[in-house]
């Protein structure tokens, strides 16, 4: 092993901090553990209270920034990011595990999504009314919300924070980004490039730290008046239930247990590869991932084996070697969760089709490798088919017609996404349309689009949608102003 590499820190109101007393925690390659892949400082307490009071100074003047300053901004921004992109690849795929071709895609998508922010900028507005009064104009504009906290997951490191920060900035408000610790390295990335850009001082900060310290400060703190958060629905309830208590925004977006239903349909080999993406992408730890199939009897059998045979040609490895398709899980405990979830399903009769009983690859560096798995006879109701695993577990649950399948695909607490696979098109269109989901796909996987709207129902949102321009809901407030014209 290397010699340990000097610890990175937060950046607070326009500054890297310098704080010799802070906690240093390392961050280590999951698929060699014993391999630490980067230190950080962890913020003091001080230094959340000096980024909050930063932002809560510089938002006067963010507000009242111009739509074309917003605009060059994103340029700019994205002018720095082309040259990093190798950087940050390198450093997600060594913190959380995803493949580099993976995490590589990260890095485009956020450009594209920037871009389309930009643009946004030349568009945040109002709407205009007709009056029942005379000499009386009508109209709404939209007003930056003010400093805003970005707490964002792992297991999209490059994209996620972008997602929060770049519309924060077009729409006027101060951010600080809090990551998750487990791959916080593409975050200080960021801010090496918001460093570069010379924003004024408090318009972003970079706080790494926990969520239960860090996390909850500003979370708390009236000086922040709005919370988006991307994690698991337990967290996401609990800065609820805080935000709730002194009426700051949020926008939440949660965990999913994403049912494919695939009723009657000729090419069933394209279905499979089409579930098998959306199931194993990044280790099946995406909050979009489909976790369960919904089959009905008359394609059941040549689906099941349609399904074994490409998930049979996922190479699992090391994100960094060639080749590899499917990297490990982010640790041992999500290791041991996924390993227990199918244990469980197997005592209660389930049969496992691959994936030598769930149980995990691990290579010579006791990496945290578990290799694709699908289960079948997976009972309606039973943990594995309502509840969230994160982990490349695919469920299999037989039906007996499209009635029980829509039961079946609503029965979870979650509502994030669903896909439908039916060459009827009335078939497909009422199984989309009765699904409790905040997003359905026909006839594809559960991949989304960079400038399409993006949210949950139930346990897996709340709040405005994010990616697409909905996002602009969540980072503004709207004022109704009246014109008489004496």
């Amino acid at each position: 092993m290397s010699d340990a590499p000097s610890p990175r820190s937060s950046y607070a109101a326009g500054a890297w901090v310098e704080d010799s007393t802070a906690k240093i925690v390392e961050t280590r390659d999951p698929a060699r553990p014993d391999e630490v892949v980067a230190r950080y400082a962890l913020a003091s307490t001080d230094t959340v209270q000096r980024a909050m009071k930063a932002a809560r100074a510089v938002a006067p003047a963010l507000a009242v920034t111009t739509a074309a300053e917003r605009h060059d901004l994103v340029h700019d921004f994205l002018a720095l990011w082309v040259e990093r992109q190798d950087d940050l690849a390198d450093i997600a795929t060594r913190e959380m595990g995803k493949a580099r071709q993976e995490s590589y895609g990260e890095t485009a998508r956020a450009i594209f999504e920037a871009r389309f922010w930009a643009g946004e900028a030349l568009r945040v507005g109002g709407h205009t009314y007709p009056s029942t009064r005379p000499n009386t104009e009508i109209l709404t504009v939209r007003e930056p919300l003010g400093p805003v906290a970005a707490i964002t997951p792992w297991n999209f490191p490059i994209l996620t924070p972008l997602r929060k920060v770049i519309p924060a900035l077009v729409n006027g408000c101060p951010v600080l980004l809090k990551p998750a610790m487990q791959a916080p390295g593409a975050s200080v990335i960021i801010a090496e490039i918001m460093d570069q850009l010379k924003l004024p001082a408090g318009a972003f900060s970079l706080i790494l730290g926990s969520g239960r310290e860090a996390g909850s400060a500003m979370v708390e703190s009236p000086d922040i008046a709005g919370i988006t958060f991307t994690g698991s629905t337990e967290v996401g309830l609990g800065i609820a239930a805080v935000a709730a208590g002194r009426n700051a925004r949020t926008q939440l977006e949660m965990g999913g247990k994403n049912a494919a239903i695939v009723a009657e349909v000729r090419d069933i080999d394209n279905v499979a590869a089409e579930i098998v993406t959306s199931a194993f992408t990044a280790s099946g730890q995406r909050c979009t991932a489909i976790s369960r199939v919904i089959v009905l009897p008359e394609v059941r059998e040549e689906l099941e084996a349609a399904l074994v045979r490409h998930a049979s040609t996922i190479v699992v490895g090391h994100g960094l070697e060639p080749g590899t398709v499917m990297g490990p899980v982010v640790d041992r405990a999500a290791r041991d969760r996924a390993l227990e979830a199918v244990t469980v399903a197997r005592n209660a009769g389930a049969r496992v089709l691959l994936g030598e009983d769930g149980s995990a690859r691990t290579d010579g560096d006791g990496g945290y490798f578990v290799a694709p798995t699908i289960v079948t006879d997976v009972a309606p109701g039973t943990p594995l088919a309502v509840e969230e695993v994160f982990a490349p577990v695919l469920a299999v649950i037989p039906v007996s017609d499209l009635d029980e399948a829509i039961a079946v695909a609503n029965e979870t607490a979650y509502g994030l996404t669903a896909s439908v696979f039916a060459d009827n098109a009335y078939t497909a269109r009422r199984a989309a349309m009765a699904s409790r989901t905040g997003m359905v796909h026909i006839n594809h996987g559960t991949t989304s689009e960079g400038h399409i709207p993006f949210g949950g129902v139930a346990q897996s949102g709340q709040g405005a949608f994010g990616i697409g321009a909905t996002s602009t809901e969540f980072f503004t407030s709207l004022k109704v102003v009246y014109d008489l014209h004496p």
